[in-house]
């Protein structure tokens, strides 16, 4: 097993320029953490490099362990120090394993195609921490696959990755469409097509929420703008007790996809 020691080696500047920059369709992945590239391993997510920590490679560490078992199956794994460790890890306490994965990127005909589907379409939502806890909520719901529109952030960044928990390794999520691509995706399959909305909307409930359906959830604070309402189909409003006037995107968009699920399943 190679080590490395220095912050200049071009492989840490590989994993630097990663979390500086994540890729956009997420062909490649900075995972941080051992339940991130465990959970990567589970999912069938092909390992292209592992960087873990000399000290953990000494004693039976749960990360060495992961690491040995990597390498057999072909994986590249480097030793690296504690100094190399910080300039690898996108985190300020590195938790002892990086790693570089690939991933086949989906397309959102993929996704809107899918017979009798249920796609959530996130709009403008900026926090990767929210993109990642609603693609997890959208996921855990039974959703088919959700689509990261406008100004969101990248859902295949390591702060988005880190709040899916996994999901956006498992799950199909389609980054770098607008909302007009989303909301045509839709009717090109003959998808419905629900806006979330903060007031004026039809009650979770009373929505129909089977056959081919695409949630359209705005970001934080503006919401959807008012171009995307009008051509969506239908208007849905969480109920609130007063003076509670809106809820985290991620809250919300979880409280309607498993509106949704109560009809689907």
């Amino acid at each position: 097993m190679k080590s490395i020691s220095s912050r200049q080696h071009p492989l840490v500047k590989a994993f630097r320029a990663l979390a500086a920059d994540s890729d956009p369709k997420g062909a490649r992945l900075l995972l941080d953490g051992v339940h991130q590239v465990r959970d990567a391993i589970a999912a069938g997510v092909a390992l292209d490099t592992i960087a873990v920590a000399a000290s953990r490679l000494s004693d039976d560490s749960e990360e060495g362990r992961v690491a040995r078992e990597a390498e057999r199956f072909g994986t590249k794994v480097v030793s690296v120090t504690a100094a190399a460790l910080s300039a690898v890890s996108p985190v300020r306490s590195p938790s002892g394993i990086v790693a570089i994965a690939t991933r086949e990127p989906v397309t959102a005909a993929a996704v809107c195609g899918i017979d009798n589907g249920f796609v959530v379409a996130a709009v403008d939502v900026q926090d990767p921490g929210n993109v990642g806890s609603l693609i997890r909520a959208a996921e855990a719901g039974g959703a088919s696959g959700v689509l990261v529109c406008g100004a969101s952030a990248n859902p295949f960044s390591w702060k988005a990755l880190r709040g899916s928990m996994g999901s956006a390794l498992r799950f199909p999520v389609v980054h770098g469409l607008s909302a007009h691509d989303a909301l045509g995706c839709a009717k090109r399959f003959g998808a419905r097509t629900v806006a979330a909305v903060p007031a004026c909307g039809k009650n979770p409930d009373d929505i129909d929420w089977t056959g081919r359906v695409v949630l359209m959830l705005g970001g934080e604070g503006g919401g959807l703008d008012a171009s995307t309402i009008a051509h969506c189909e239908e208007r849905v409003t969480i109920p609130m007790a007063a003076p509670v006037e809106s809820l985290n995107v991620a809250v919300a968009g979880g409280i309607l996809v498993y509106a949704a699920r109560r009809q689907r399943t």
